[in-house]
């Protein structure tokens, strides 16, 4: 063999003056007849020998994920918040953007298996299905709600359904199952397309089901924008959230979107039947109580149950935000398809008070013809003085899923007005049939439950007068009225009990959770101290925060001393306080004979740490959230996305250059000393241009002085320049 390659080299070096390569003609640099040019020919020749490089499969996963996923998703809400009011026709290319699926896919496992996973750890073959997924779907070749056949499974799916028995088939074809994998990550990518459209339109009057919107939110904003209202309609609408017609959603959708294969994908998602298990009218079979149950072993990739105090807090979801709509195989798409259809209603609401809004000049507060929102004491917009006899019509509403508060300031007639147009509006456009008690007005005296909050109103009395006998008002009208939003303790009372924390209504008496009856004093009072940070943190604006967080402290020390009685056998709750402490962080069962104290345990780490109850006393509650709440409030994201499309904007650039050619720069530290003199010398905040132009002045004025005379100086003028600016301060 070497000898060959050695008669094939020397063949190659007599004749390699001239050596074709690729169909061209390659000619040595060096003189060919010396044996160093022709041994770098035969080097030139074996290192550059012609490859056939593949062409880019179109197909394969890795060439399709040009971008990442999160910034495609940024694109798509910079868009529609740029154009918000423009109606979206192509929708199927982003449907095609592989980045979106591998997104959702990222997504919907760290839902299934509780991490997330990165792009680097996902599989090839699990792209590829993810691949075959995203094709059949853009094909119509996916069918929503499969049982059996699947283009990709769940990471922690380890089922092989090709060797099932037939009893198990039918089981999985007849009764309920969770939704599949494959439909999850459908759901997804058709929520990430359709809610930053959406999104961009929705009012500022809705706030269930949105980012960056919560029930808190909607308390900040009844205390903000309802102060001064007497009559109230509460209304349940909530059988829209059981579900519509098909057609009214798609006519809802196809408002803004006109993309067909989109609008298709979700009609038939509506429309294909969801399968159930059977309900039996029959006896029930009896249980048969197993004398010992084994514990639970979760597999590695099975992600852990919610904690006990979760399911505890859980149990207190306020009416107005338990119900969570579910319309055929749309899954998390469902409650943005209710926003959708509900926006109309929102719409309708806004015009309405436009309409009702009737100014009057004898009005203390409200006496605008434009109805400015930012009227009155922004400071504290709670308080809303007496007006006299001819008050201003007004009118504000607000949504928090299926429910509805519209407060109204004026007579009761125009209340029930409006309830009537409302009826009608829902009849015709919902195909819903609604009563007077379904949308009943209450008076602000009665209190309006919403939330598990009661909103009530305050008399505001002038000052008292003492006297040798006591107080005594000096005028029995009061001086205005004040909203309070109060956390029901009637509620709180009633989801203690349905969770069996007590029983009894006028004297609660606490229950031993028996749940934790087998965990640890560390880890009970771990759970239950979280349970209360998040109470605390529920009852954050609420004016009794303090009261109502004081009594599910109680019932919570009360129901774990009662727990712990029964576990360490120690009789009464008193003798429990006594071992363990009032905040229960002592341990309650010491070891005996020889072994260190739990103190020595604690500090060789032999030992678990007991951390007590927090809240044990009404001084460590902290005090209710009083924070001023902007009547033009948008969340975070809203306003990034704003302020970065302003920035973008080549205008934005113009007016700051053209600002900065009259103004000048000024430095923040100048700029905030101007303020502080300014402040001190007029008690009056002026913004950025009055300052710039006043010390622009001042300069002015001191070089006139300057090159002026000094024997030229009247005291008497300089008193009255002073008496003009502050007439001028005074003024402004």
């Amino acid at each position: 063999m070497h000898r060959g390659l050695n008669i094939f080299a020397h063949q190659i070096l007599r004749y390699s003056s001239i050596i074709p390569i690729k169909g061209t003609l390659f000619y040595p640099q060096f003189n060919p007849f010396t044996r160093r040019a022709n041994g770098f020919a035969l080097f030139r020749l074996f290192s550059f020998t012609s490859v056939h490089r593949r062409v880019p499969d179109p197909d394969d996963p890795a060439n399709l994920m040009k971008e990442d996923g999160v910034s495609v998703c940024s694109q798509m809400w910079i868009e529609n918040f740029r154009e918000p009011d423009r109606i979206v026709t192509n929708l199927t290319s982003y449907l095609r953007r592989f980045e979106l699926w591998v997104l959702a896919y990222q997504k919907v496992c760290a839902d299934e298996i509780g991490t997330y996973m990165p792009r680097s750890s996902i599989t090839r073959s699990a792209l590829e299905d993810l691949l075959a997924l995203r094709n059949a779907v853009l094909d119509n070749r996916f069918k929503w709600g499969a049982r059996l056949q699947f283009f990709i499974k769940s990471p922690k799916d380890k089922t092989d359904y090709e060797s099932l028995s037939k009893r198990k088939i039918k089981a999985i074809l007849t009764t309920t199952q969770p939704a599949p994998f494959q439909d999850k990550l459908v759901q997804e990518v058709l929520f990430m397309i359709l809610e930053p459209i959406y999104e961009a339109r929705f009012s500022q009057k809705s706030f269930a089901f949105r980012p960056g919107r919560n029930a808190h939110t909607v308390l900040r904003v009844i205390r903000r924008s309802f102060a001064g209202y007497l009559w109230y309609i509460k209304g349940d609408l909530s059988a829209i959230l059981d579900g519509l017609k098909v057609g009214l959603v798609i006519s809802a959708l196809m408002r803004d979107v006109r993309d067909k294969k989109v609008i298709d994908l979700i009609k038939v998602a509506l429309v294909t039947p969801v399968i159930t298990s059977p309900v039996d009218g029959g006896e029930k079979k009896k249980k048969k109580k197993r004398k010992y149950q084994k514990k639970k072993v979760l597999a590695e990739d099975e992600p852990k149950p919610d904690p006990y105090w979760l399911e505890t807090f859980f149990g207190f979801a306020p009416e107005e935000a338990e119900k969570l709509p579910s319309w055929g195989h749309c899954g998390i798409l469902s409650p943005l398809l209710a926003n959708i259809c509900l926006d109309e209603l929102d719409r309708w609401m806004e015009g309405k008070i436009k309409e009702f809004y009737r100014p009057s000049k004898s009005d203390v507060i409200w006496n605008s013809p434009e109805g400015e929102a930012e009227q009155g004491n922004t400071s504290w917009p709670e308080f809303v003085p007496t007006s006299g006899p001819d008050k201003t019509r007004k009118m504000d509403y607000i949504r928090h899923g299926g429910h509805i508060l519209i407060g109204f300031r004026g007579p009761r007639a125009d209340a029930a007005s409006l309830r009537k147009q409302l009826i009608e509006f829902c009849d015709q456009k919902y195909m819903i049939k609604l009563d007077n008690e379904s949308l009943p007005i209450e008076h602000i005296t009665k209190g309006i439950m919403f939330l598990d909050h009661v909103l009530c109103r305050r008399v505001v009395y002038p000052t008292l007068r003492y006297t040798a006998t006591g107080g005594k008002i000096i005028s029995e009208k009061g001086v205005g009225t004040l909203l309070s939003v109060t956390a029901s303790l009637k509620q709180c009372i009633k989801q203690f009990r349905k969770l069996n924390f007590l029983k009894g209504d006028r004297e609660p008496d606490p229950q031993p959770c028996f749940r934790m009856f087998h965990a640890t004093q560390a880890h009970t009072n771990a759970q239950m101290n979280k349970f209360l940070s998040t109470m605390v943190e529920w009852y954050r604006y609420a004016d009794n925060r303090k009261k109502v967080v004081n009594f599910c402290s109680y019932i919570t020390r009360g129901s774990l001393a009662k727990l712990y009685a029964a576990k360490y056998k120690l009789r009464s709750r008193a003798k429990v306080y006594k071992i363990g402490a009032r905040n229960l962080s002592r341990p309650l069962k010491e070891r005996k004979g020889q072994s260190p104290e739990y103190q020595n345990l604690l500090r060789m780490g032999l030992a678990e740490s007991i951390d007590g109850l927090q809240y044990t006393r009404m001084s460590l509650i902290p005090e209710t959230d009083y924070t001023p709440f902007p009547s033009n409030w948008r969340p975070d994201h809203e306003k990034a996305l704003v302020e970065y499309i302003r920035l973008d904007d080549p205008k934005t650039l113009e007016e700051q250059r053209s600002c900065i050619a009259e103004q000048g720069l000024v430095s923040p530290q100048d700029y905030i000393s101007m303020l502080v003199w300014n402040y001190k010398r007029n008690a009056i905040v002026m913004d950025q241009l009055s300052l710039v132009k006043s010390a622009a002045s001042n300069t002015t004025g001191d070089h006139q002085l300057s090159s002026s005379n000094h024997e030229n100086y009247d005291p008497g003028s300089r008193e009255e320049e002073e008496a003009e600016e502050g007439l001028h301060a005074s003024q402004i």
